[in-house]
């Protein structure tokens, strides 16, 4: 909801709640933080169905992406930017590197709504690279090719 948000405010040539340059978006939506916690739960959602907003957030200047699952790799070399993979299943351990989230907009959409997170060493892999290169396809690929020796 706070990408369709986004998309929908440049469409109209309204200023974003922040500054794209750069920036990487994580698709998460956390539960609500325990006492004394920055953030509860903040495991990966299935970015696929970011698809149709991405590539205006990249033409902005966003260039990182965290997620999980299958993506398109046409606006990442389009636009230099990367897909970062996290770990399904274990938002417990992801909010563990988030030391810091702030409040930014829309907090009317609540758990969609957009933070500002600050994290220290987060466990993500590359998934998709700048040249697009894509390492689920590339990597079932080789696992079939290993498995038909």
């Amino acid at each position: 909801a706070g990408h369709k948000r986004m998309c929908e405010a440049l469409a109209k040539g309204e200023e974003l709640p922040f500054d794209p340059q750069n920036a990487t978006i994580y698709y998460v939506g956390p539960t609500p933080a325990k006492p004394g916690h920055v953030i509860g739960s903040a495991g990966p959602t299935t970015s696929g169905r970011m698809d149709a907003y991405a590539p205006t957030m990249m033409s902005v200047g966003a260039r990182g992406m965290i997620g999980k699952g299958a993506r398109l790799p046409e606006a990442m070399k389009k636009y230099s930017g990367v897909y970062f993979g996290a770990i399904g299943g274990a938002g417990a351990l992801l909010a563990k590197c988030i030391k810091k989230a702030e409040m930014i907009a829309y907090e009317d959409l609540g758990a969609e709504a957009l933070r500002r997170l600050y994290v220290e060493e987060m466990p993500l892999v590359v998934v998709i690279d700048s040249e697009g290169n894509n390492l689920y396809k590339e990597g079932r690929a080789a696992y079939l090719q290993k498995k038909e020796k």
